[in-house]
């Protein structure tokens, strides 16, 4: 475990071992964790996650449900493990294998920017965070507490953040995931965030997300329809920041987004960037219009291994 957050660039706490049980455990995907190896000595990881959806097909990610994932290690491991991951998929008829990683592989894979992540400086204080908004950026913050919405953060938030997470989904026509994922992120990893906000007693937004290093990402939020008009998504990812800064982080990562989406504006406007570097590794399997469906070879990484005893383990997890 020590290793994997020490690993040079791209760590986040999608790389933790927990991840594993959770997904066998509430969806039943197949979970590949990969090593990479030389001379006995770890040189690089990979969580490897087998999704197959009826509605989406048969693919190899790293990591499902969540922003972020890929290789970790050195730049040999890193392309030994991509390799064994693209070997596989092509083996096994995968539709697509996609490497979410933060940071530039070196890896002939292609290289998707269709996502950027937007993120915002977080200062000492709430009042310095405050100040530095514009002015209906401060008012749409403020407009949830005038109309009497509270927040709440805790692992016993769930159950509300689910039921605003949920009911927004299926207002959008989008599938969800189950409940019990989300009970077991609270299980697993204590240090999880579940917030929620509330208008008397109905829960109208939630967020979730995690730390890692000095930055907190909030890697699901909600709010719903019906209340949209007093923007109480907008005083809780202000109450997020709040206990953000006060247990003195200094970046807040607002997740994943397409370019020029609205939130991006939005969000920018109280002074977040936006950064796309990194990107998401893939290899797809391709075919001609009008070509009859035959197995492909998947794109490859160009590796040179690690060493002459480097090699890709599987099953092979790594612990703390």
């Amino acid at each position: 475990m020590g290793w994997v957050r020490q690993a040079a660039g791209g760590f986040t706490h999608f790389h933790l071992h927990g991840w594993k049980g959770i997904y066998e455990g509430t969806v039943g995907h197949e979970c590949l964790y990969l090593e990479a190896r030389e001379d006995g000595v770890l040189q690089g990881v990979l969580p490897l996650v087998r999704v197959k959806s009826l509605l989406f097909g048969h693919y190899l990610v790293s990591m499902p449900f969540v922003n972020y994932g890929g290789p970790l290690g050195t730049d040999a491991a890193v392309q030994a493990l991509a390799t064994w991951a693209a070997e596989r998929a092509q083996a096994d008829g995968v539709k697509l294998l996609e490497l979410r990683s933060r940071r530039e592989l070196p890896l002939s894979l292609a290289c998707s920017h269709r996502k950027i992540t937007v993120v915002l400086d977080l200062p000492g204080t709430p009042e310095a965070l405050m100040k530095s908004f514009e002015s209906k950026l401060r008012s749409q913050v403020r407009r949830p507490g005038k109309e009497g919405v509270t927040y709440r953060f805790g692992p016993d938030q769930v159950e509300p953040f689910f039921q605003v997470f949920a009911r927004h989904m299926r207002d959008l026509g989008t599938p969800t995931q189950p409940r019990r994922l989300f009970q077991a992120i609270a299980d697993t990893f204590p240090d999880a965030w579940f917030g929620t906000a509330w208008l008397k007693d109905e829960p109208i937004a939630c967020g979730a997300g995690f730390v890692w290093g000095r930055e907190f990402e909030m890697t699901w939020a909600s709010s719903l329809y019906s209340h949209q008009k007093i923007a109480p998504n907008m005083g809780l990812y202000f109450a997020f920041m709040e206990r953000a800064m006060a247990e003195q982080l200094t970046l807040f990562n607002f997740g994943r987004c397409s370019p020029g989406w609205g939130r991006t504006a939005s969000r920018s406007s109280g002074g977040a960037g936006t950064s796309s570097s990194g990107g998401t590794r893939r290899a797809r399997r391709r075919r001609r219009a009008g070509a009859p469906r035959r197995r492909t070879r998947a794109p490859t990484a160009g590796a040179r291994g690690c060493g002459r005893s480097s090699r890709c383990r599987w099953p092979r997890p790594w612990g703390p």
